[in-house]
Formats: C-alpha cells, sequence, structure tokens
C-alpha cells in the first residue's frame, strides 16, 4: 500500500513568542471524515497555548479550533486552506497586537 507523502513542513517563529506550524501530506486513501486525499495540521499559538487550528483528525474530519472553540471547517483546496488559516492568524495577531 503507497505511504503518505509529506507536501509541506514550514515553521515560523515569531519574535513575541507566537509559532506557526504547517504540516501537509498527500495520502493513497482519505482520513475517516473527509473526503479528500490530504491530511492536514496547521497550528498557531505559544508555547501552552493553540490560539488557531486546522486539522483534519481521524474520525472527526475537517475542522478548525480558535482558542478553546472547535467548528467544522469546509475543506475545498489546499490554496484555500492555507488562506483560510492565514486569515485567522493575521486578524488573531493584529487584534493581539493591537493594530487591528
Amino acid at each position: 500500500m503507497p505511504k503518505a507523502v509529506l507536501l509541506l513542513h514550514r515553521q515560523r517563529y515569531y519574535d513575541d513568542g507566537a509559532i506557526s506550524e504547517i504540516k501537509l501530506w498527500r495520502l493513497p486513501a482519505p482520513v475517516p471524515g473527509s473526503a479528500h486525499l490530504f491530511k492536514y495540521s496547521l497550528f498557531y499559538g505559544y508555547p501552552g497555548r493553540r490560539a488557531v487550528a486546522y486539522d483534519n483528525e481521524r474520525g472527526k474530519g475537517d475542522h478548525r479550533h480558535l482558542d478553546d472553540e472547535e467548528m467544522v471547517y469546509v475543506f475545498t483546496s489546499l490554496d484555500r486552506l492555507l488562506m483560510d488559516f492565514q486569515a485567522d492568524v493575521d486578524i488573531l495577531r493584529a487584534r493581539e497586537t493591537g493594530s487591528g
């Protein structure tokens, strides 16, 4: 059986201590709960605090976390996923730094 192929793994460290990490894989079959051939884990937060996260955990399907709130995410493409994640990060950072 073919294995997962890592498409992207990127980390960014911000001056204020925040961390962003993006991991994307192409799979031979969908993760249970998802209808596409990708596995993803997108995280933004601080040590000990998840502020924004998008993932498709096995059995839970596509969803996102904004602080402690979890909600369904409608996956359409990898590009859209990355844009939506970055938009949430930008909004949160603007709010936290007082520039938004």
